[in-house]
């Protein structure tokens, strides 16, 4: 037999690394919080050397960013928790390469590699994390290496027809990784010249309001939000960066003493969309001593909204006489076209005081199952229905519970998931409850150890 010995000169820490990624063991979804905690472990004896030894802490980071990628195939990353590590390990490598005080061309050079030949996605929107790690030589080191590679596919792009597709790709990724360096070094001016060089987006304009807002520019930042917001209004794909943009103004608007403006922009808001979050914002412009009257006009002018908007808006604001008179006016069919996300938090909060209303709402969380036959859910559903029955027997109204028995198992007999729950509710069976896990097996333990005991 051969004897295995450590090749000369590796570092102890690499085997600590090694035994931490565990090669050739597949890592499934559920243990992958505690691989990524064992790795974690790892790195954290690594981290002590970027001060004390950093030209070794680098060759360890290396080593361990080797390691990841060559065990990415083996771990089931769902949660996105391992590719973090590995952007965090980007990071400690470059404060390793700053400590040992490494050129930043070539810190930059090998980050663009990386970037190039990234397989498993780990180098994707890295630049937002290294422009808050490098420091000012090393964040300029990057950008000019990244500009090189905007620049290149434009005139790519520009010079080749054939190969248009690639190189506008490549110009709208590196555009999109120089945009964020930018950010990294508050450089307005960069910025501003590259989005408009490859054309303003919504974003760009809430981007360049945080810049100018970080440097205490209020009124400017202001004229690029109602900027952004005029764009976006002509686009109807724009929605959630409208919204954002209108919160960034009505915000600006406050700071700068404009708050009657801000107000009214909320109200404006509020009533052409009305929610839970446009209530709260109308809400936290309101004057505090004036918030009861402007809660009264709000909850007044809600009638525009949806079903499922109205439910949420009431149960959120505790508005009970309100979501009770909403229940009764709709249909069950209409109750049914509503997400369990806002129905559920509707019946609970009826419950108590109006249980027909509860009834129907949770009726409306069952059927919708049922209909679609989302076997999965069943259990659910059943835990519901007999909600359900409650309310409909507290409200005296054991009539219109039959009258669901009966549509049910017309129109549901066959769904045999379903259908023998169904019938223990309706006819009061106790539900079964199996014995906790650990009762049993405390009982089977004594069983065995009293037979071995004869």
């Amino acid at each position: 037999m051969t004897k295995r010995t450590t090749p000369r000169g590796r570092d102890p820490l690499e085997r600590t690394i090694e035994l931490a990624l565990s090669p050739g063991y597949f890592v499934g979804d559920r243990a992958c919080t505690s691989f990524v905690n064992d790795l974690e472990e790892a790195e954290a004896a690594i981290e002590p050397l970027i001060e004390s030894a950093p030209d070794r802490a680098v060759a360890l980071y290396e080593a361990f960013l080797a390691g990841c990628y060559a065990k990415a195939g083996e771990v089931d990353d769902s949660s996105g928790s391992f590719g973090m590590f590995v952007e965090e390990l980007f990071c400690r490598w470059i404060r390793g390469r700053q400590a040992a005080g490494a050129p930043p061309k070539e810190t930059a050079g090998q980050l663009i590699a990386w970037m190039d030949d990234d397989p498993h996605g780990f180098c994707y929107g890295l630049e937002a994390k290294v422009s808050s790690t490098l420091d000012k030589a090393g964040l300029a080191a990057l950008v000019q290496r990244v500009r090189e590679r905007f620049d290149d596919a434009v005139s790519t792009n520009e010079e080749d027809d054939d190969r248009h597709t690639d190189s506008d790709f490549e110009r709208r990724r590196w555009g999109g990784v120089l945009r964020a360096l930018y950010i990294g070094q508050r450089d307005v001016r960069s910025y501003v010249a590259l989005a408009e060089e490859t054309g303003l987006t919504a974003k760009d304009y809430q981007a360049v309001a945080d810049l100018l807002i970080a440097k205490r520019k209020r009124e400017d930042a202001l004229s690029w939000v109602e900027r952004g917001i005029e764009i976006v209004t002509k686009d109807p794909r724009g929605s959630l960066s409208g919204y954002l943009l209108g919160n960034l103004r009505r915000e600006l608007l406050q700071k700068l003493g404009r708050g009657q403006e801000a107000l009214d922009s909320a109200w404006a808001e509020y009533t052409a969309h009305p929610s839970i979050h446009s209530y709260r914002e109308l809400l936290k412009f309101a004057p505090r001593h004036d918030r009861p009257t402007w809660h009264a006009r709000a909850m007044d002018a809600a009638a525009g909204a949806n079903l499922h908007s109205l439910l949420v808006l009431f149960v959120e604001t505790k508005e009970t006489e309100r979501l009770t008179a909403l229940v009764d006016r709709v249909t069950d069919d209409e109750l049914e076209t509503v997400s369990h996300y806002a129905l559920e938090p509707a019946a609970q909060r009826l419950e108590s005081s109006r249980p027909g209303a509860a009834a129907r709402v949770w009726k409306a969380t069952v059927m919708r199952v049922v209909n679609a036959g989302q076997s999965k859910y069943y259990e659910a559903a059943l835990a519901n229905l007999e909600r359900a029955k409650r309310c409909y027997e507290r409200a005296g109204l054991a009539a219109q519970w039959e009258e669901v028995v009966d549509a049910i198992r017309r129109q549901h007999h066959r769904k045999y998931g379903f259908m023998p729950g169904f019938e223990k509710i309706v006819s009061g069976s106790p539900p079964s409850e199996e014995p906790p896990f650990l009762e049993l097996a405390k009982a089977r333990w004594a069983k065995a150890s009293s037979s071995r005991g004869r």
